[in-house]
């Protein structure tokens, strides 16, 4: 190998967007699909929430969605979940809810009994085949969540762990803690060519610097990305083959075509309708 090549060869792969998000209250958006959710989709939303107490979480109340999947995670703390397929409860540190709307389901939730409660909501397209099934709600205790090394795997797989959970495509969720001066690699699947990373705390060198809070965007590329801890840092990744669909948007639904997304808002219609007459809603 040439010595132009060995230099590309070790060349780190290339931040090219960063963000802070626009924060309401005690939720910080990171990603949505009028933004950043257009490169890295099938990631199209990132909350970073941070509840003081048992104060109100904007936005939580009963809602529906459509087309798409959510994955909580808590790094402190819980919060209450409740949703249209019967499911309700908390979800704890280092747990995680699954909720898969699909065709179309309402959820709602809030801050839980802990004094703080911080962690991250994502949401995912979902491709045709799936965009308009059966809605789907898991709910995992910290010890169901299979980890690597520091990353717990929320979905996707790692080397020989995988989450029990079945992604929508091929997807890698990770949550990663390292304590100052460690170092950690990822090597995604040779179709991953959408990363990012989101901070909770701490600070990284990748190696150019991320700070907590932030969300930075990897060059499309397969290539490894390598972590230095700079402090104590909590922060997800996300990784996946790219979602090769438009993005048709609801208010609350994310569709791959103008007709699915109206057959989902037609189901979260008929869906509210029968909340209403139960006085739910």
């Amino acid at each position: 190998m040439t010595e132009s090549a060995l230099a590309i060869t070790a060349r780190p792969r290339r931040i090219v967007r960063r963000t802070f998000g626009a924060r309401q209250g005690p939720i910080t958006r990171l990603m949505s699909p009028s933004d950043l959710g257009q490169s890295l989709k099938p990631f199209v939303f990132l909350d970073l929430f941070d509840i003081a107490g048992t104060s109100s979480l904007s936005g939580a109340g009963w809602h529906p969605h459509s087309g798409i999947a959510t994955l909580t995670y808590l790094w402190e703390g819980n919060v209450r979940y409740q949703d249209t397929t019967g499911a309700a409860g908390f979800v704890s540190q280092g747990g995680v809810e699954w909720f898969r709307a699909a065709g179309g389901a309402w959820h709602g939730g809030g801050a839980g009994n802990a004094g703080r409660s911080r962690g991250f909501q994502l949401w995912l397209a979902l491709p045709p085949d799936q965009e308009l099934g059966p809605s789907e709600s898991i709910y995992q205790e910290p010890q169901d969540v299979h980890a690597k090394g520091p990353a717990a795997v929320l979905l996707g797989t790692i080397g020989e762990v995988s989450s029990p959970l079945k992604a929508p495509s091929s997807i890698n969720y990770l949550a990663v803690r390292l304590k100052a001066g460690e170092t950690w690699r990822y090597e995604p699947p040779a179709d991953h060519t959408i990363s990012w990373i989101a901070l909770a705390s701490g600070r990284l060198a990748v190696p150019e610097p991320a700070e907590a809070g932030e969300l930075v965007a990897f060059e499309t590329s397969n290539q490894a990305i390598d972590f230095r801890a700079e402090a104590n840092t909590e922060f997800v990744l996300g990784s996946a083959a790219s979602h090769p669909y438009e993005l048709a948007l609801g208010y609350y639904s994310v569709h791959t075509s103008p007709a699915s997304l109206r057959a989902g808002e037609q189901r979260i219609n008929e869906i509210k309708m029968g909340l209403q007459k139960e006085g739910r809603l």
